[in-house]
């Protein structure tokens, strides 16, 4: 173990971060070869291959069940607790960062995100089944008013806060250790913190292999779910018949997208149909609300709510160790459980991806109540509707939903009873391929990542990555489905999910180890004396002689432009730098200064003072421009904008400028933030 050791040293000065991303070989064979095994196994032994991964279930659900309903509450309440402490100010990226998107755009990625093809099939098929035969007849009675209050729960339980919590995990894990320390955007890095440089051997080979399977077989299932359900509305609507045939067609579409997305670079229209979709599925929902019993669904909508606050602290810990359930629990809470986790991976980088800038509690509040708004509001429409129908005594309906060959038959079932199916039906098509497409091309995207070194976290896996993985994903997805139905997907999800459960145990650990060393630098910054107030960088001869107030007036009026910084780099800054690293070298403190060139949002010159295994010390000029205030003051050439050269830290910018200190002013500054650094090592060291 190693406190948080320092990251790899950034890109020197003035040549910023390049090359083409590699692969990542000991990853991507591995992994690639337990795919194909699996694919193998299920394509030419498929009854043995159900049969063996049914019995696995039954191992996993005796000695872990318990493990996945701990570690899913655990990772909820860690989340949340960091969204309310000191941590929750923490920005994912530099201090000085500010978010990408706006706040409407953002909540429409989180959406679509973490939301696919299954929950519209299961918002029917999950209520109608634990109403007809719930968990425990010691709480609801089988078609009683209990059980369908208790059934729409289950469903929000299963689909809500606590699933998100374990995205909320590895989204902020993967953001902070990339975006704030410079860590690659990829699983392993949240283990820096315990194993420090070991993450790039055999331990960070285990942990991405555990990530990119959790990932393939958690997209599988989502598909595999995805193109039997859709099969059926196609039969219903266009005819095509039900069977291997079409679902197979289906899956070659999928590749197609990625393939194409892939070779085009369509990220950003992949995105926008991501909105686009989650618009037309609240068309969708909008629809039943009003053609269906608005009165009843809207007052449903307020109970299920509330029963859910109600239940809630029950159902997380629920293990039904005094009941026999039966494989209810292999079948529900763990397969939905280790679903989440086997996308967790999946859904944080991209989220990673979409919240650089974003506070800790800006990122928790939001996917913990933005999604799942969504989700409370589709489950209990379709849901309830659906519940309505059966305790109406609509037998036909029934019995179809509650088939027990899985959740594929349902929704169609319940749209066949409002009006205009065939559009309607239509609309659900589209809104679950696109589900269906987005899903299998970010799913090929995100082990291409994970399988692959990349220059910079912007970078993404090379083109024939994304389609190999892409296609395993379809061989995968069609062999499964051969090897029995959809519930051999969900045996294969729970055991998978298992490796990639540990991990997340360690992420935990890091992540929380990263930040309490954020928080003693943060408090040690707040332990030095400053310079101007203690004297004691004035020498004997300019005691008491401080820079007249007028100065400080001209300077703030004072607009310069790139030439005056460049002379102010070459003058005043790089000789003082060069004087504090000089001492610090007769003090035998290694030091060095660096220098680049003064291109926007790069450094101009940076002081390096490594510090062993713990965090260096920098202390950078980065050279940025802005506008020139409304107020007015002397603005060089007639420009509109001017220059500005900032103070960033480990961490990130500080937002002052320094244009216009004296070489003594500016050495005052550099030698508080050392000092403020040392009471940081010292605070490290007292820690243990």
């Amino acid at each position: 173990m190693t406190d948080l050791a320092s990251p790899p040293a950034k890109e020197t000065l003035p040549e910023g971060p390049g090359g083409d991303p590699t692969v990542k070989w000991p990853v991507f064979v591995t992994s690639a070869a337990i795919t194909l095994a699996v694919t193998l196994w299920c394509v030419l032994a498929p009854d043995h291959a159900y049969a063996t991964l049914g019995s696995v279930v039954g191992w996993v659900s005796t000695w872990f069940g318990w493990y996945y309903i701990a570690l899913t509450t655990a990772v909820l309440i860690f989340v949340i607790g960091l969204g309310v402490s000191r941590y929750g100010s923490v920005r994912l990226g530099p201090e000085h960062s500010r978010p990408e998107f706006s706040t409407g755009a953002w909540a429409a990625m989180l959406f679509a995100a973490g939301i696919g093809t299954d929950l519209m099939f299961y918002s029917v098929y999950e209520p109608v089944t634990q109403y007809l035969t719930p968990p425990s007849t010691a709480t609801a009675t089988p078609e009683t008013v209990e059980a369908a209050r208790e059934a729409t729960v289950w469903t929000l339980f299963h689909y809500g806060i606590s699933g998100w919590g374990m995205y909320a995990l590895m989204g902020m894990a993967l953001a902070y250790f990339s975006y704030r320390l410079g860590l690659p955007l990829a699983v392993r890095s949240a283990l820096y913190p315990l194993i420090g440089r070991r993450v790039d051997g055999p331990i960070g080979h285990a942990t991405d292999i555990a990530a990119t399977l959790g990932t393939i077989f958690g997209v599988a299932t989502s598909l595999g779910i995805g193109v039997v359900s859709l099969n059926v509305g196609l039969q219903l609507v266009f005819g095509l018949p039900q069977g291997l045939a079409v679902q197979s067609a289906l899956i070659v579409l999928a590749v197609g997208v990625a393939a194409f997305s892939a070779v085009s670079g369509v990220d950003k229209g992949i995105k926008r149909i991501s909105q686009l979709n989650v618009l037309l599925a609240i068309l969708l929902a909008v629809f039943v609300l009003v053609t269906g019993k608005t009165a009843y669904l809207l007052n449903a909508t307020v109970l299920n709510v509330g029963d859910f606050v109600r239940l809630f602290p029950d159902m997380t810990m629920q293990n039904f160790a005094y009941e026999d359930t039966g494989d209810w629990m292999s079948f529900w809470t763990l397969f939905f459980w280790a679903w989440w986790i086997a996308w967790a991976a999946f859904v944080g980088l991209f989220l990673a991806r979409i919240s650089r800038g974003r506070t800790i509690r800006q990122f928790v509040a939001g996917t913990m109540i933005l999604p799942f708004s969504y989700i409370v509001m589709w489950v209990t429409i379709f849901g309830n509707a659906a519940l309505d129908e059966i305790r109406s005594g609509n037998d036909a309906f029934t019995a179809v939903a509650s088939a027990a060959t899985g959740p594929d038959q349902g929704l169609w079932a319940l749209l066949q009873e409002y009006p205009a199916f065939p559009v309607v039906a239509s609309l659900a098509i589209l809104v679950g391929l696109l589900f269906y497409v987005t899903s299998a091309d970010s799913g090929a995207l995100v082990m291409a990542n994970l399988s692959s070194n990349l220059p910079t976290a912007e970078t993404d896996g090379k083109p024939w990555m994304r389609i190999f993985w892409a296609s395993a994903t379809g061989a995968l997805t069609l062999a499964i489905l051969s090897a029995g139905n959809i519930f051999a997907l969900q045996y294969a999800t729970v055991i998978v999910g298992l490796p990639f459960a540990f991990v997340m145990i360690a992420v935990m650990w890091g992540l929380w180890r990263a930040l309490s060393v954020e928080g003693r630098v943060v408090d040690s910054r707040g332990s030095a004396l400053n310079s101007a107030l203690s004297g004691r960088s004035w020498s004997s001869t300019d005691r008491g002689q401080h820079v007249p107030w007028q100065a400080r007036v001209r300077r703030a009026m004072s607009f310069p432009d790139i030439d005056d910084a460049e002379r102010f780099v070459s003058d005043v800054a790089r000789p003082g730098l060069e004087e504090v690293a000089g001492e610090l070298r007769e003090q035998g403190v290694a030091a060095e200064v660096e220098s680049g060139t003064l291109d926007d949002e790069r450094p101009a010159v940076r002081l390096l003072v490594p510090a062993g295994d713990l965090l260096p010390f920098e202390y950078s000029l980065v050279h940025t421009t802005a506008p020139v205030p409304a107020y007015g003051g002397r603005v060089s050439r007639g420009t509109d904008v001017y220059s500005r050269l900032e103070v960033h830290l480990r961490d990130g910018g500080r937002g002052y400028d320094v244009m216009g200190y004296t070489k003594t002013q500016l050495i005052d500054d550099v030698l508080d933030a050392y000092e403020a650094h040392l009471e940081f090592l010292r605070m490290q060291a007292a820690s243990g």
